[in-house]
């Protein structure tokens, strides 16, 4: 069996989540399994919520955060958003950890790494007690330079421009 990778996707721009999704329809297109487990996300609803749902069973989608953290409407204490982050990792642990998948995708998991909501030391042990035959997506902003290390590969998303700067909110089928 090929030897996975670990993969991450930072920077302020745009195209993260969009990245690693892009990468879970190319290898669907080879039967590979992909789990994505999203950090943070999880109480609204956004385009990858229902499209996930037709390319089952060979993508899983587990969105177990409880919204952006303290943005716009969070009003969901920062414990809470801790605990279930814990549920999160471990969840990431369990499926990780499984074989079960080719590819697992960890969504924002480097924001909540920078807010305090996952410990750093708990994703240097996922890396590192991967299975070899498993590859690891991590996205988000705010990546540690130990995750950096770590990984084989790593993308800085830069925005240039962004349309939120005149105004423009987020779009439906472009941005959530």
């Amino acid at each position: 069996m090929e030897s996975g990778l670990v993969i991450v996707y930072t920077g302020k721009g745009k195209g993260k989540t969009t990245a690693a999704l892009g990468m879970a329809l190319r290898a669907i297109g080879h039967n590979y399994k992909i789990c994505m487990i999203q950090f943070i996300k999880g109480s609204w609803h956004y385009g990858e919520m229902s499209s996930s749902k037709k390319l089952e069973p060979e993508f899983e989608l587990t969105a177990v955060g409880k919204g952006f953290v303290g943005i716009l409407d969070d009003k969901t204490p920062k414990e809470v958003h801790q605990k279930i982050a814990k549920e999160a990792i471990q969840i990431a642990k369990e499926k990780t950890l499984s074989e079960k998948y080719n590819i697992i995708i960890l969504d924002e998991i480097n924001y909540a790494v920078n807010l305090g909501l996952v410990e750093l030391e708990d994703v240097l042990d996922l890396i590192k007690n991967k299975p070899q035959s498993v590859t690891l997506v991590l996205t988000g902003n705010h990546v540690k330079q130990e995750i950096v290390d770590a990984a084989d590969l790593v993308t800085e998303m830069k925005e240039i421009k962004h349309p939120f700067q005149r105004g423009i909110r987020a779009k439906k089928g472009i941005d959530f």
